[in-house]
C-alpha cells in the first residue's frame, strides 16, 4: 500500500503569522464532480453555504466564454450556469474534473479557451476556489482567511512524490485566493465524522463514497478516544476504488432503454444474400457520453450520419436519430436517462416521454431491467469494496458499519449489493451530496473554533 502524503499546513515556505483568533474560517469539499463549503453558523454549528438556487452543492465546472465583450478579462461562468452554457452550444471552453489535474504535469501548462486566449490549469482551479470563497464570505458576513480542505487518501496512486505535489498545488491555489492558513483532512474521515459522534466503542467503518465518476472505499477506525484527534492518518486502514459510478450508470441505461429506439443495436437490411449487419454504433456511444455529445453535432459528422440512411432496415430509427442530432437533443436524452435511474432506484417502473423526438414515442425502464443493465458495473464496485477490506487484512465479517455517501448511493440496487457483501456491517446512510463538506466543517471547528 503506497505511503500516504502528510496532512501538512505548508508547502515548505516559512509559515505566515497566525491570524487573530477571531478570523473567519471555512471548510471546502473541492470535489471531482461537485463541490460544497461550510461556514460557522449563528448557533455555533457549521452551516453549508447555499451555492446555487439554494442548493448546498455546485458542479465543479468553469465555462470560459469566447464571445461577447471584454474577452481579455476572461469572462466565465461557474457550476450549473457553466454546464448550461456548454449544453446550449455557447462559444467557449468548459473545464470539468479539474481535481484530476492535480499532481500531473498539466498543472504547469496552459490550455486554449478560445478567441486566441489560453489559461493555466492552476489558474482555473484558483478561479473556482475564489468563486466559492466569495459565496461563503457573503453568507458568513466576514472575511474567511483559514480553511480546511478535503483531499482523497491518494490524489495519485502509487506515487508518493506526485501525491504530495498534488496537495501542494491545491494548497497553493487556496493561498492564491486569500486563504492564509490551509489545513487538510482525508475525505473519508470527514464523511465518517458525523457517524463517529454517536459511536461509544471503537469500530471499523467502511466508507463507500460513490459519486459521478468514481467509487471510492476507505476502511476507517473510529471511536470515542479517536474523535478529538486532529491527525487521523493512522485511522485510514485501507483505501481502494474504481472509475465506475453514476455517469457510467446513466450511460448504460441510456444505451439499454432509450437509444435502441434510435437504432442502437438494430440490424440493417440484408444485401447480396448476406445476413444483415448491425448498424454502426459509435454515434450512440458518443450520444451517451456527456462530454462527447456536442461532437456529434458537427456539420461533417451530420453529413456522414445522414448518408447512412440506407444502413437502417427501419427508416424510423434513422429519422429519430437525425432528429436528435439536428435539434441538439443529446443532453436532454442523457438527462432523461439520469431521471429514470433515480425514479426506479427504489423499485418499480417508469415511462420516459420522448415526444420531443417523435410524437407519442415513449421508452420504459423497470427496476429489474436497470439491475440487469448495471449488473457488471455493480459487480466491479462490490469487488473494489471487498479488495479494500482485504488490503487491510480484515475479515469481511469484522466490518462494523457500512457508511454510504455520494450521489449514486441513492441507487438501492447498489447499496443492497454492498450490504450483502458485508452482512455483519450496519448500513448507515449519510447526506448523499454533502457528507464530506459537513464533516470537514466539524473538523474545521475543532482546528479553528477556539
Amino acid at each position: 500500500m503506497p505511503a500516504r502524503s502528510p496532512l501538512s499546513t505548508t508547502t515548505g515556505a516559512a509559515r505566515p503569522a497566525a491570524p487573530p483568533a477571531g478570523a473567519g474560517f471555512c471548510a471546502i469539499d473541492f470535489g471531482t464532480s461537485n463541490s460544497a463549503i461550510a461556514v460557522p453558523g449563528p448557533q455555533g454549528a457549521m452551516d453549508l453555504v447555499a451555492l446555487e438556487d439554494g442548493a448546498p452543492t455546485m458542479p465543479t465546472a468553469v465555462f470560459y466564454l469566447a464571445e461577447g465583450p471584454d474577452l481579455v478579462q476572461l469572462p466565465r461562468l461557474y457550476g450549473r450556469a457553466a454546464l448550461a452554457a456548454y449544453v446550449e452550444g455557447s462559444e467557449g471552453r468548459l473545464m470539468r474534473s479539474m481535481k484530476s489535474v492535480l499532481g500531473s504535469s498539466l498543472m504547469d501548462q496552459h490550455t486554449d479557451i478560445g478567441a486566441g486566449r489560453s489559461v493555466a490549469f492552476a489558474d482555473v482551479i484558483a478561479s473556482y476556489l475564489r468563486h466559492l470563497r466569495r459565496l461563503a464570505e457573503a453568507q458568513a458576513g466576514q472575511p474567511l482567511t483559514r480553511v480546511v480542505m478535503g483531499r482523497p487518501v491518494y490524489f495519485v496512486d502509487g506515487d508518493a512524490q506526485r501525491d504530495a505535489q498534488a496537495q501542494a498545488a491545491l494548497e497553493a491555489a487556496a493561498r492564491a485566493v486569500g486563504f492564509e492558513e490551509v489545513r487538510f483532512q482525508y475525505e473519508p474521515i470527514a464523511a465518517a465524522l458525523h457517524y463517529e459522534a454517536g459511536v461509544e466503542v471503537e469500530q471499523r467503518v467502511l466508507v463507500a463514497d460513490i459519486g459521478g465518476g468514481t467509487s471510492d472505499f476507505s476502511l476507517l477506525r473510529v471511536g470515542p478516544h479517536r474523535r478529538e484527534r486532529l491527525d487521523r492518518r493512522d485511522d485510514v486502514l485501507a483505501n481502494h476504488g474504481v472509475h465506475i459510478a453514476g455517469t457510467d450508470f446513466d450511460r448504460r441505461l441510456e444505451l439499454g432503454a432509450i437509444l435502441p429506439l434510435l437504432g442502437f443495436g438494430a440490424l440493417g437490411p440484408a444485401r447480396g444474400g448476406l445476413p444483415p449487419r448491425e448498424v454502426p454504433s459509435k454515434v450512440y456511444f458518443d450520444l451517451a457520453t456527456w462530454h462527447l455529445i456536442n461532437t456529434v453535432y458537427r456539420p461533417q459528422r451530420l453529413l456522414e450520419l445522414r448518408a447512412m440512411k440506407g444502413d437502417y432496415a427501419d427508416p424510423a430509427q434513422h429519422r429519430r436519430l437525425m432528429k436528435v442530432l439536428t435539434d441538439h437533443l443529446g443532453h436532454d436524452l442523457a438527462g432523461r436517462a439520469e431521471q429514470a435511474k433515480i425514479a426506479v432506484a427504489g423499485g418499480g417502473e417508469v415511462g420516459l416521454d420522448l415526444g420531443l423526438v417523435e410524437p407519442g414515442l415513449q421508452a420504459r425502464l423497470s427496476d429489474h431491467q436497470a439491475a440487469a443493465l448495471l449488473e457488471d458495473d455493480l459487480a466491479r464496485i462490490v469487488a473494489a469494496a471487498r479488495e479494500t477490506v482485504a488490503q487491510a487484512g480484515v475479515p469481511p465479517g469484522s466490518v462494523d458499519a457500512l457508511y454510504f455517501t455520494g450521489g449514486s448511493t441513492g441507487l438501492k440496487g447498489l447499496t443492497d449489493a454492498l450490504a450483502a457483501a458485508f452482512p455483519a456491517a450496519r448500513p448507515v446512510h449519510g447526506e448523499r451530496l454533502a457528507s464530506v463538506a459537513a464533516g470537514l466543517g466539524l473538523y474545521a471547528r475543532r482546528c479553528f473554533g477556539a
